[in-house]
């Protein structure tokens, strides 16, 4: 029985003990005793091939590679240690389905495939680093018989939109785990929420917060367990940690040149003498080729309509305008092509420092990866506010198929990401673009960030946001 439900009995037992007397004494010891037996114990034998390590790999060859090599380094270490192996699982080899990478989908498989074999699913990122002698040491103090959520805890500092302002009066009061830091579930949880995924329609369509999310759909309004932090699943490098995570932006080398990324800013007359400035001022200077879009022409800015009348909401005309426009003569040939909002902040150095990563000659669509009805086997899109980063090929792919808008004010990014998923081509997710504001994420989390971009301009100063979080403090790279 999970710590959880023991709890409820136990407060059941005693309204009971109120109306029943003295006489069933015996009855609240016998609960006591069962409560106390649901704290951490340090008796709970589990051994490395109890383990289930998921690695939360992407199809991306970069991602692949990376998974593929930590999977390697967990696998002789082990051997090290002479233990029996735990089974290492990368995620995107699960299945076929693209929609794993949002975990839930991927409980059922997970449970039938390894639940009988297994006590722990520890979930980490291609780069955490995993000292597995430790990891053991944390997972014994738990009875393997019960319900776990272990992890790095996070909270928000305020209400976020991000997480549709759950917690709105108390932000701080729910956790959720920091993922590269490695979280844990124990199989008899694991196995339930497996069953409640197949029984039951999410309450919203949408991906957006993964962490957050799980948490919340683990804790079950209340009925099932909270995060419980783990000191040893880390961060930074110290002393006995069972992970740590060296960076967010990964280090592969020089930067791709300036002129290998063309810049798409979309605005409308609207907004030239409000956003525009903003971009004009902060990061439009680090880039090599660069156009703003919009609804009329301004010399002054410059700005080049597309003939694509202003939309509302969704920008999908004016979004497929400027791919075909990137693959014409009109602009300089480009590797890349990053489209963004114009009240999008961005570092455009740490982009290119992130896109020598990736092989320009394979279909890559970059960003901030959201999820839309995917436990119905739906489809990811990359959040165009934290910027959309499309290789060549990627586009020409896209237009050669004849994918397209179904209205002019459709959702570009959603549309883009429907279109991807129909041609097999995997949206990859960067946790350091960001569709929101930095006060709208955990200042833990984003303080040991190298951010590439945030989004919108709401009760902010963006220029104050840009210098605080985007702006490096030496001398930019004039590749």
């Amino acid at each position: 029985m999970s710590h959880h439900h023991v709890v409820k009995g136990c407060k059941l037992v005693a309204v009971l003990l109120l109306w029943l007397g003295p006489s069933a004494g015996d009855t609240h010891t016998a609960c006591a005793h069962a409560v106390e037996h649901q704290e951490p114990t340090a008796h709970s034998s589990v051994g490395l091939e109890e383990v289930v390590i998921v690695i939360q790999s992407q199809r991306n060859s970069y991602h692949t590679r990376r998974g593929r090599q930590r999977r390697a380094e967990i696998l002789q270490q082990a051997a090290e240690l002479g233990q029996a192996d735990p089974v290492v699982v990368l995620l995107h080899e699960l299945s076929d389905y693209d929609g794993d990478w949002s975990i839930l989908p991927a409980l059922p498989q997970l449970s039938s495939t390894y639940g009988k074999s297994a006590s722990w699913f520890f979930f980490i990122e291609e780069e955490t680093r995993v000292t597995l002698a430790t990891l053991l040491q944390v997972l014994h103090r738990y009875q393997v018989q019960e319900e776990w959520f272990l992890g790095k805890s996070l909270h928000d500092n305020e209400a976020s939109i991000i997480h549709h302002y759950a917690f709105s009066e108390e932000p701080a009061s729910f956790s959720y785990p920091e993922p590269a830091a490695g979280w844990a579930l124990s199989t008899p949880l694991l196995q339930r929420l497996a069953e409640r995924i197949q029984l039951e329609y999410l309450k919203s369509d949408f991906t957006i917060d993964l962490k957050h999310e799980i948490a919340l759909y683990i804790w079950e309004e209340g009925n099932g367990p909270k995060l419980t932090a783990i000191p040893e699943f880390c961060i930074e490098m110290r002393d006995n940690c069972a992970t740590t995570f060296p960076t967010y932006l990964p280090n592969c080398g020089n930067a791709v040149s300036t002129k290998d990324v063309f810049v798409a800013v979309k605005t409308c007359q609207r907004f030239h003498l409000e956003r525009v400035p903003v971009v004009k001022a902060t990061w439009e200077k680090d880039a090599g080729f660069l156009e703003f879009y919009s609804d009329v022409t301004d010399a002054s800015i410059p700005t080049i309509s597309l003939g694509v009348p202003n939309t509302e909401r969704g920008h999908c005309g004016k979004t497929f305008a400027i791919l075909r426009r990137f693959l014409s003569k009109a602009v300089p040939k480009t590797d890349w092509l990053l489209i963004v909002d114009d009240d999008t902040l961005i570092s455009l150095p740490r982009l290119r420092r992130l896109l020598h990563c990736y092989n320009p000659k394979e279909a890559v669509s970059l960003g901030e990866r959201y999820g839309y009805s995917l436990i119905q086997n739906g489809y990811s899109y990359a959040t165009g506010g934290a910027g959309m980063v499309l290789s060549r090929v990627a586009v020409s792919r896209l237009i050669s198929s004849g994918c397209s808008c179904y209205s002019d004010d459709a959702p570009d990014d959603m549309v883009l990401g429907r279109c991807f998923t129909s041609l097999g081509i995997p949206i990859t997710h960067s946790p350091l673009f960001h569709q929101a504001r930095p006060n709208d994420y955990s200042e833990t989390l984003i303080s040991l960030q190298q951010a590439i971009s945030f989004h919108k301009h709401w009760d902010i100063d963006p220029v104050a946001v840009y210098k605080h979080w985007l702006q490096d403090t030496h001398p930019r790279d004039e590749l």
